[in-house]
């Protein structure tokens, strides 16, 4: 084919579940299983005239001319991968992924690019392990001439893409059978989905999400129970998905549901928990109480869930779940309102929920949780222009918060964070693991302890508490981001691009999953597909930094080791910290790299001056070269910084 020409093409990606995590358990099983997975796959490619593209680690990228050729080979692949697992133990069975795209492709250097290839790539995911996905424009092709049944997954968001593409699964002949031998989940492991407002008045609704998370936030303390948090149930809200459906992609056992009615200070709670496995009710229960009683009915649901499903409440949990957290129904309603927009993490929402939050203390002078509401919110959003001064904002509030409420989760975790800001990380330490203590389920407690335990280094320990948060927390941006980072810390950059495109997939507007995906490909030296994933940085990045772009461009010239680029950058950088979105921290970084060390280390004394809580992860920066690790002011700063 002649270089550079256009033509329709079918595009088949394949990938093998969990490559990455096996070659960290043993390298050696896993090249072995890699040879025999390429050993079984590539005999099918000329079987169905298709032309092996490349290969990428443990993905193979096959060219077809018919679309119906390309769903063919892979159905066959699959059954032979099948075939080949049988008998096999679990850790050396290989289980693949496959998406198939149709549409142009445009030939370059013996490879090929265009949307096919994009698709192709970014649909394989949404099919189950030993699955294959196909796009809508190949489903249209193949639906009256293919012999398996194709079933729609809905439409989905793709990355790179402008609008969702709908997309099919085969439906294999031995998919019963594997539903039939589906692990069931630990039916003390719960969704808690959101309650529907049934209120006439629509402003109403925000009280139904409050009611999910109190509830949640109030089972989260009774350790028998390990409750699925906020930020991952209320993607289902206004979800016609099943039960069943819905409890398989939390791998939750159990589901409550139920709906919420206010009407003038009277409500109406309704309540089911439902046996995933089984399909039926466990327990069922209506509430109709004054306004003020909201506290009782959302300790009554946590202790009759936990009756239900046979979990034992110890005394000290059954103390502090039938504790008011106020008694001023009004300071209730506002700081509701307060942890609906926090929860959304957006810039001008928690500046609006920072309002709320002072809103319920100025009610009730006595209500804690308002106080810890008011530091979070300072400490997750760029509300005052330097670190130290949001550190010195949320330390009073906290401080009044634990001192109101010894018990209170929440306080604790903030106080954590606002030691670990200090560098107090023995302190810090001792606060991340009494807020465990007390509830166990707290999903930000496990994260924001990772990221002290991977500041030190402590990888085993810090992987053990992002992989906590994530099961408690599935679909969090922000906990999905971190997990990237450690994989990305430790140099594994496949596995850190495997995890950012999964967020970036789930959540293609949010920009920390760009900004990982972008700087994990730079290191891969991906630059392409680097430059795709900054530019939609920069694009959802510049309402909050206007000049965002001078950052990614500095970023850029680190990349591709252009050291004149960053000499040229730096002055504006450094001249406008706050609107590029970068700290003096990141400026010390970059001149590391330039092998200014003096002044690399200037704008540390810069950073810690201002307690930036970036200087924490200097343990691996890439920039620091051996010289200005044995520096004596850099063992010095290790000291000041709790980490020698």
């Amino acid at each position: 084919m002649p270089e550079g020409e256009r033509r329709l093409a079918a595009i088949m990606y394949t990938d093998i579940v969990g490559y990455t995590s096996l070659t960290e358990k043993s390298e050696a099983l896993a090249m072995q299983l890699l040879e025999m997975h390429r050993s079984v796959v590539r005999p099918f490619f000329p079987k169905y005239n298709g032309r092996e593209v490349k290969t990428m680690g443990d993905a193979f990228l096959v060219e077809f001319a018919s679309t119906l050729e390309a769903v063919r080979c892979a159905y066959d692949i699959q059954q032979s991968m099948r075939e080949l697992n049988e008998g096999r133990s679990p850790e050396k069975q290989i289980q693949l992924r496959i998406g198939v795209h149709v549409g142009d492709v445009i030939h370059r250097e013996n490879d090929v690019y265009g949307d096919a290839v994009n698709v192709a790539s970014r649909i394989y995911p949404f099919a189950a392990p030993g699955g294959v996905c196909l796009s809508q424009p190949v489903y249209e092709h193949v639906k009256n001439k293919f012999e398996f049944p194709m079933v729609s997954l809905g439409k989905k968001e793709v990355k790179n893409v402008s609008e969702p593409i709908e997309v099919y699964k085969v439906a294999m002949p031995w998919d019963k059978v594997m539903e039939a031998q589906a692990t069931t989940f630990p039916a003390n492991r719960i969704a808690i989905l959101p309650f529907v407002s049934m209120s006439t008045n629509p402003d109403d609704a925000f009280f139904a999400d409050g009611v999910t998370e109190e509830i949640i936030s109030t089972a989260s303390g009774i350790s028998g129970l390990e409750v699925i948090s906020r930020t991952s149930v209320m993607g289902y809200k206004g979800t016609t998905k099943k039960v069943k459906e819905i409890g398989r992609e939390l791998e939750a056992g159990s589901v409550l549901e139920g709906s919420f009615r206010k009407s003038g200070d009277r409500i109406r709670v309704t309540t089911q928990l439902i046996d995933v496995a089984k399909d039926r009710h466990l327990w069922a229960q209506n509430y109709d109480r004054n306004l003020d009683d909201i506290f009782e009915v959302q300790s009554d649901v946590a202790k009759q869930v936990a009756e239900a499903l046979r979990v034992r409440i110890l005394s000290p949990e059954k103390e502090r779940i039938e504790k008011k957290p106020t008694e001023s129904t009004a300071a209730y309603t506002h700081y509701l309102r307060g942890r609906q927009l926090w929860n959304k993490r957006t810039l001008n929402d928690v500046r609006e929920a920072l309002t709320y939050f002072e809103r319920a203390v100025k009610e009730d002078p006595n209500f804690a949780l308002g106080y810890v509401g008011q530091a979070d919110c300072y400490l997750v959003a760029p509300l005052v222009p330097t670190d130290i001064e949001a550190i010195e904002m949320a330390k009073p509030l906290v401080s009044k918060a634990l001192e109101l409420d010894p018990d209170l989760a929440e306080a604790h975790t903030t106080h954590g964070m606002v030691l670990a800001s200090e560098y107090e990380l023995r302190q810090a330490e001792e606060e991340y693991r009494k807020a465990i203590e007390l509830k166990p389920s707290y999903a930000t407690a496990h994260q924001w302890y990772f990221i002290m335990l991977q500041n030190q280094l402590r990888w085993e320990e810090a992987l053990k508490e992002i992989e906590k948060a994530v099961e408690l927390d599935p679909l969090s941006p922000v906990i999905s981001a971190n997990h990237g980072d450690l994989y990305l810390n430790r140099k594994d950059f496949g596995k850190a691009i495997e995890l950012y495109r999964r967020l970036t997939e789930l959540i293609p507007s949010n920009p920390s999953g760009h900004f990982g995906l972008a700087f994990s490909y730079g290191m891969a030296r991906m630059f392409d597909e680097m430059k795709q994933e900054y530019d939609k940085y920069v694009e959802l990045s510049s309402s909050i930094y206007p000049l965002t772009r001078v950052l990614v461009e500095a970023e850029i010239a680190f990349h591709r080791d252009d050291k004149e680029a960053i000499r040229r950058l730096l002055p504006e950088l450094e001249t406008h910290l706050q609107e590029a979105g970068v700290d003096a921290s990141g400026i010390a970084w970059l001149y590391f790299f330039l092998g200014e060390n003096d002044k690399g280390f200037e704008w540390l004394e810069r950073s810690y001056s201002r307690r930036e809580y970036g200087l924490a992860r200097i343990q691996f920066w890439w920039t620091l070269d051996t010289l200005a690790r044995t520096d004596p002011r850099y063992l010095g700063f290790m000291k000041r910084l709790g980490l020698d």
